[in-house]
């Protein structure tokens, strides 16, 4: 039995500090390169031919970088190597070795991608290209700039993983060295790196950079808080080595006794992983009791549980803090069992247990895979579990691809990842036993979309254990979800004020938005025929194989600066152009090609009711039909509440889509006086598909059951209450309340107010104008 000394392990955190301080231990520290002697040794996994290679790129990159310095007053290239030096450890192949040694030097030195491809190969080149920057543009601002960066690489991540294990060698070197960087650029860094480097290398299983990158982070971000949590965490190292060393020795005799094989190793928490916990539970250090561990390593898979029963049996286990990760891997394919036991003093000591394999993946994760790849005894015989942290990675960088077929906006793009970067994770079950993992906090409605777009699109209602729940409860582990859904159901905008992944919020934005493209494009092409009539002309046809209507379109196209017919629609419906100007243009093109003005297109355009009285300025006929279906392209204002049967007209808002008021509205007429050429003829439709929704205010005595007795007397006349609003200025006797109600037309809305005027409590109803 292999037992490593706990003394040994708690030396670690002091040659980390040593680290990323800038100072190096008397035996110095394996990644840190400053030759390419030093990384020429850790090649040994790589052939003579690949190890050429690469002294090449390094001599490239020497020469590429000759003159330049870091801020400590280091020449540059001792940068590079430190990072080939990380890359190395994970025995990447000579592609990643070569983009690490060159990773700056398209950004920083000018090198071409054209350079790269002839002096290294087409992928060495398209590694560089993906870690490569894009501050050459000109963006508005340094977040936007940011924002397409990130998302340059990310997707460069999606397709070749390599690439975001090289930025992760770049910035963890840069975390170590950066202390000679002003103190606000250090902090700008250490937070980017907290908020996105950390968990990206938390999503893909690489644990041992994710802890050294959030500790590196928090002493830039919060130095005094580190040191002062620092000096806490030395003395209670020395105030419990006794309790440690006792635990140790009988755990020891405990796997002796039982002839099971293991190797015991002490481990420490963080000191951001401490402060995180103190913040989480609102606690003092002296609270946080399970500051010291222990990780057991066992041969073979069975081996986990049988060492559980030891620890059992030596000590009490407490009650609700073992997690079973081997049955239920975590979704960066990290497995362990993780129990907590009470020691003979009382305190809380947390145990991990894990095959050989099994922990590889946990300290080095989806970069298991190239460890295995180059050392298959690695692996031993469970080595299969670098391939599974291979496929999460895989499936999770994947579903980075599909947010990108449907997020244009870096910013955007950038929030979305940002979303799946949470760590923290519930296991759901579906109704056939299969198990998914969401964020902590994720709603049926994230679990809908983790199944399938569709099922998310068309999800109406849901099932916890087999009963029905509100599609914004939060799930918790063991759940079983079950999704019910309907044809005819489409995403509602009030999901993305719940949902957590981004995989949901991403899918729900592009529905809404390919929704409001389509219904755009329908209302722009009715304004345009409309005004078209106006000039006695009928819309050319859109059909492609009517070459001169295609001619003729294309020309209106190139006039209008859009893209294709269907963008200048969507600007018309949208408000952007004014479909008067464009049917004059349109009209003027056609006249050119021979087309003249019908008469009886004329004739019937002008047959109609006038406006404002105006006999002179007579409108054409209403060429957009309110009917209660139309989706984001028409909106019913909601200063004045427009419902059928009353007068209407529509105004086409710059960029807002069609905008209908009634015609007395105070604020639509002073739009008409600003904007008067955005103003459009609409009407109702003969049978509005759905209930309208207007204000009605009532003056109602103060008395028990009121409002229930209103409430039964809207009922009543086949009314729904949306919702209620009370005067906060009350009067002893009376309140005033403002209802908002869903009703067929005018004539209903009259029918209503009767029946609630007839009810006792109310002393006066009426609807609310602006």
């Amino acid at each position: 039995m292999g037992i490593r000394s706990f003394a040994a392990e708690l030396l670690l955190p002091a040659v980390l500090q040593a680290k990323h301080r800038g100072t190096t231990p008397a035996s110095g520290t394996q990644d840190e390169v400053a030759t390419f002697a030093a990384l020429q040794d850790k090649l040994g996994y790589l052939s003579k031919a690949e190890v050429k290679q690469i002294r090449e790129a390094y001599k490239f990159a020497d020469g590429a970088h000759l003159g330049q310095f870091r801020a400590s007053g280091e020449p540059y290239i001792t940068h590079p190597l430190a990072v080939a030096g990380l890359v190395a450890d994970w025995r990447l192949d000579a592609q990643a070795l070569m983009a690490a040694l060159m990773h700056d030097a398209m950004e920083d030195c000018g090198i071409t991608k054209v350079e790269l491809i002839e002096k290294f190969g087409a992928p060495t080149a398209e590694l560089v290209d993906g870690l490569t920057k894009l501050d050459k543009l000109q963006f508005s601002t340094r977040e936007e700039g940011q924002a397409e960066s990130f998302r340059k690489m990310l997707l460069a991540m999606a397709r070749d993983v390599r690439v975001i294990l090289v930025k992760l060698a770049d910035r963890l070197h840069n975390m170590r060295t950066m202390t000679a960087m002003p103190a606000a650029k250090r902090g700008r860094i250490a937070r980017e790196t907290l908020d996105i480097y950390a968990p990206i290398a938390h999503r893909l299983g690489l644990n041992m950079i994710y802890r050294e990158l959030q500790e590196l982070s928090f002493e830039h971000l919060y130095p005094w808080r580190h040191a002062a949590l620092a000096k806490a965490v030395q003395r209670a190292r020395g105030y419990r080595r006794d309790i440690v060393e006792r635990v140790r020795l009988e755990v020891e005799k405990g796997f002796a006794a039982g002839k099971i094989k293991v190797q015991v190793s002490g481990r420490e928490k963080t000191v951001y992983s401490i402060y995180r916990k103190m913040r989480e539970k609102h606690a003092g250090f002296a609270q946080v009791n399970d500051i010291f561990g222990f990780r057991i390593v066992v041969p073979a898979l069975m081996d986990c549980y049988l060492a559980l029963g030891t620890l059992h049996q030596l000590y009490k286990p407490v009650p609700g803090r073992f997690k079973d990760y081997i049955a239920i891997p975590k979704a960066n394919g990290y497995q362990s069992l993780h129990t907590t036991l009470v020691s003979p003093l009382g305190t809380a000591v947390e145990f991990q247990i894990r095959t050989e394999p099994m922990h590889a993946v946990a300290e080095t994760g989806i970069a298991a895979h190239w460890i295995y790849k180059h050392d298959p005894k690695a692996g031993g015989k469970n080595g299969s579990g670098a391939g599974e942290a291979q496929r999460l990675g895989a499936m999770w960088l994947k579903s980075l691809l599909d947010i990108q077929d449907e997020t244009r906006d870096a910013a955007e793009f950038l929030e979305h990842v940002k979303i799946d970067l949470v760590p923290e994770a519930v296991y759901v079950f579906t109704p056939m036993s299969k198990i998914l993992a969401l964020p902590r906090g994720a709603t049926p409605v994230d679990f809908a979309y983790a199944i399938h777009s569709d099922v998310g699109d068309h999800c109406v209602a849901a099932k916890l254990n087999g009963e029905p729940v509100a599609l914004r409860t939060e799930l918790k582990s063991g759940d079983v979800v079950e999704i019910v859904t309907a044809p005819g159901a489409r995403p509602n905008p009030s999901w993305l004020n719940f949902v957590r992944t981004g995989r949901a919020r991403s899918k729900i934005r592009h529905f809404l938005k390919t929704m409001e493209h389509e219904e755009s494009s329908e209302l722009g092409a009715k304004l345009l025929a409309q005004a078209l009539r106006a000039e006695g002309l009928l819309m050319p046809s859109a059909e492609l194989d009517d070459a001169p209507a295609q001619a003729l379109w294309q020309q209106l196209i190139r006039w209008s600066g859009n893209r294709s017919r269907a963008d200048l629609l969507v600007d018309i419906g949208l408000g952007r152009k004014i479909a008067t100007i464009v049917a004059k243009r349109l009209a003027q093109l056609m006249a050119e090609r021979g087309a003249r003005p019908d008469a009886v297109t004329l004739t019937l355009n002008r047959f109609g009711s006038t406006v404002d009285g105006n006999d002179d300025a007579a409108a054409p006929p209403p060429g957009v039909v309110i009917d209660g279906t139309e989706g984001a392209s028409v909106v019913l204002a909601t200063c004045c509440r427009p419902i059928p049967g009353d007068e209407i007209r529509g105004y086409l808002g710059r960029g807002e889509g069609l905008l209908v008021h009634t015609a007395d509205c105070s604020t639509g007429k002073r739009l008409a006086e600003r904007d008067p050429e955005r103003w459009i003829a609409v009407e109702w439709a003969e049978q509005p598909s759905r209930h309208f929704e207007t204000s009605v205010k009532l003056l109602v005595k103060n008395g028990k059951g009121a409002l229930a007795q209103i409430a039964q007397a809207i009922s009543a006349a086949e009314a729904d209450i949306s919702h209620i609003e009370m005067d906060n200025d009350q009067q002893d006797d009376a309140t005033e309340l403002t209802l908002l109600l869903a009703v067929r037309d005018r004539q209903h809305l009259a029918d209503v107010l009767r029946t609630v005027k007839r009810s006792p409590p109310v002393l006066r109803a009426a609807r609310v104008k602006p």
